[in-house]
């Protein structure tokens, strides 16, 4: 408890928690009001650690939609249980880290998504051509306490360390103003729980490896890759009655199934059937990507272009990043091309009027009777956004002049200079 309450770690924290911003827990407060209440309430807070007195709050419910349907179950803490939480993460992973399985990517240092996906192709490519996509159900609402505790002590002596983790699985949900008491999970939402996640799931790990199976896992998230499918469905059987019986977790057969890589999705991606698989989008992806799209480029928002465009270009160049190792780069022009379609669609509904449209259509170097037959025209806004004469004014080159990021430049850039 030293080592998580010292200035140098605390520090590290606090500027890490600034620096990922995020929302308020139930207390209602900010990051930026967090500095200024430790001045004031740190001795006493820094007392009750040290003698194993803190209470942590209870979480605050957040439902985020999933793309397929339902929702997605988050817990926000309070910004100094965030703070004492990075604090722990800090500590506890050198402590538990380098043990863990190389097959495991999710929320380590030095690792990221690329890199199971990447591990991924390569077990295809040596003929491992289907896989066990393994789906566990509600996970992070599901772990067993004294299952996960009893992990977490193997390698932490102390007790009030012990007791602080415990605390913040027991803390309780805040919903409608109850607080419901938390006998099982651990909340997505704040910075440990996906270390006690690693925890939980690290004997999966070791059983897989121990079978000599081909896998990657990042978080909840396992696939496990077989030359057959009577092999694969003898997997799949097998470690269900293993996560199952063991770790007190449930598989959901229905999520779950045994099929080739490219009928399946993993972290976004996909693969094609090739004996060498490149790496594709994924079909959800492709409709996740439309979706945000239109959520920014609706008509009905009343937005500038330049804030409108502002807007895009944080979401393009932080999806553009992520998705930059895919091999389809016809993919992302043909999104580009989409992309600046909807967007003359907004021009064309800002500009309302005939007389407005005619002129700014000729200002583009449209001839004045194509300028008139458009501005005139009945057909809707989005069959004009397609029209040739608006391709050429309002095409690539003119958005470039407005700042807008193009997908294609970025992944040449992001994919042959990474």
């Amino acid at each position: 408890m030293e080592r998580v309450l010292s200035r140098g770690n605390l520090l590290s924290a606090l500027r890490r928690l600034e620096r990922n911003k995020g929302a308020a827990g139930i207390d209602g407060m900010e990051i930026k009001s967090l500095r200024p209440y430790l001045l004031d309430h740190w001795p006493e807070i820094r007392h009750q650690l040290l003698n194993g007195t803190y209470q942590p709050k209870p979480v605050r419910r957040v439902e985020i939609p999933k793309p397929d349907g339902g929702v997605r179950l988050l817990g926000i803490p309070t910004v100094l249980d965030r703070l004492l939480q990075q604090a722990l993460l800090q500590v506890l992973t050198p402590i538990f880290d380098p043990a863990f399985s190389p097959q495991s990517y999710g929320f380590r240092p030095g690792r990221k998504a690329q890199d199971a996906v990447r591990q991924a192709q390569s077990y295809i490519r040596e003929g491992y051509r289907f896989v066990v996509d393994m789906d566990l159900e509600k996970f992070f609402d599901r772990v067993n306490h004294d299952i996960l505790m009893a992990k977490v002590v193997k390698k932490v002596k102390d007790k009030r360390v012990l007791r602080l983790i415990r605390c913040y699985l027991q803390a309780g949900v805040m919903i409608n103003g109850c607080c419901v008491a938390t006998d099982e999970g651990t909340p997505q939402g704040g910075p440990l729980s996906p270390l006690l996640a690693n925890i939980m799931l690290d004997d999966l790990d070791k059983e897989l490896s121990s079978r000599g199976h081909r896998f990657v896992r990042y978080a909840d998230d396992c696939n496990i890759y077989v030359k057959t499918k009577r092999a694969g469905e003898r997997v799949l059987e097998s470690v269900t009655r293993y996560v199952e019986g063991r770790l007190k977790l449930k598989v959901n057969r229905e999520k779950s199934a045994v099929d080739r890589p490219w009928k399946r999705k993993f972290l976004g991606f996909s693969f094609t059937p090739h004996r060498d698989p490149k790496l594709r989008l994924a079909e959800k992806t492709v409709k996740r990507f439309k979706q945000r799209i239109r959520e920014l480029t609706r008509r009905s928002r009343s937005y500038s272009m330049e804030l409108r465009i502002q807007q895009l270009n944080e979401y393009l160049n932080g999806w553009s990043g992520y998705f930059r190792i895919a091999d389809t780069r016809s993919v992302f022009q043909s999104l580009d091309e989409w992309l600046r379609r909807r967007l003359r669609m907004c021009l064309l509904k800002q500009w309302k009027k005939p007389q407005t449209k005619r002129k700014r259509l000729t200002s583009l170097g449209i001839p004045a009777d194509l300028a008139r037959n458009i501005s005139g025209s009945r057909k809707g806004y989005w069959r004009l956004a397609n029209t040739p004469q608006l391709n050429r004014a309002l095409g690539l080159a003119y958005w470039q002049s407005q700042g807008l990021t193009s997908l294609v430049a970025r992944f040449d850039e992001l994919r042959y200079t990474t």
